[in-house]
């Protein structure tokens, strides 16, 4: 398969870099990921200043854009054709919940489907000592799958994978996000100018024990496959919003 790998944690990276020796052993790899970390960056596209792409070494690129602009740069720009599948990751740290919609990680996957390439967001679930090397065999099972059996098209795979050896991974679970419990904290101080500034921040690991969600299956010891379509359900939105305002007709 041909194959493009981006991530927000940037170009050096611990985690893009071990993905990438991974699956170049049996795919045609290319990396093209952010100068820079882009953590919390969403689905924003760059539209207010130009963007450069920075060869490394062979398939190897990083670009000042977001995670986002990777995906479309990657395609448009440096693959002389589309890739068989889009992978963004691995993440350090894990993207569960809420989380989906914050992700630079998130992000690229979904702007992968967006432009109807099969996709997904890789993270592992751990803030120190993690095991990439672990993680990178669970995606490379992940990847022989989806070549068997294709993704429905705008779909994206939300995988998060438990800190622990491949070899005491239970199995995979097929899950929905959950709930994380964010702690928000504003911090506010002055800088040598006498003017204020403030730090945004909220990172916890609480989250609502619910079973069949997402931080359910890897706090059980379980990868953990979320299904994200990228396409908005249409008629089920309709349906929902004509419910509430039905009495206005």
């Amino acid at each position: 398969m041909l194959i493009l790998i981006t991530n927000d944690d940037g170009i050096n990276s611990e985690g893009i870099k071990c993905l990438k020796e991974k699956l170049s052993q049996k795919h045609e790899v290319y990396v093209v990921a952010p100068d820079r970390e882009r953590t919390c960056s969403a689905h924003s596209i760059t539209l207010h200043k130009p963007l450069r792409i920075v060869r490394h070494s062979d398939k190897v690129y990083s670009t000042n854009g977001t995670p986002a602009d990777c995906v479309v740069l990657g395609i448009r720009c440096v693959l002389q054709k589309r890739p068989d599948l889009v992978i963004s990751g691995i993440n350090g740290g894990p993207n569960m919940g809420q989380d989906i919609f914050y992700s630079g990680t998130c992000a690229a996957a979904r702007e992968g489907a967006f432009l109807g390439i099969q996709s997904l967001s890789v993270s592992i679930d751990g803030r120190e000592r993690l095991k990439y090397e672990d993680a990178a065999k669970v995606i490379l099972r992940i990847v022989e799958i989806i070549e068997e059996n294709s993704l429905p098209k705008g779909v994206f795979l939300n995988v998060n994978i438990p800190n622990i050896r491949y070899e005491e991974v239970r199995g995979f679970m097929i899950t929905t996000p959950g709930f994380r419990i964010y702690e928000d904290v504003v911090i506010e101080r002055v800088d040598p100018r006498g003017k204020k500034y403030y730090w945004i921040g909220g990172a916890t690991d609480r989250f609502k024990p619910k079973k069949g969600t997402d931080f359910f299956a890897v706090s059980k010891g379980y990868v953990s496959i979320t299904p994200i379509d990228a396409y908005i359900d249409e008629s089920r939105s309709q349906n929902l919003v004509k419910k509430i305002f039905g009495r206005l007709s």
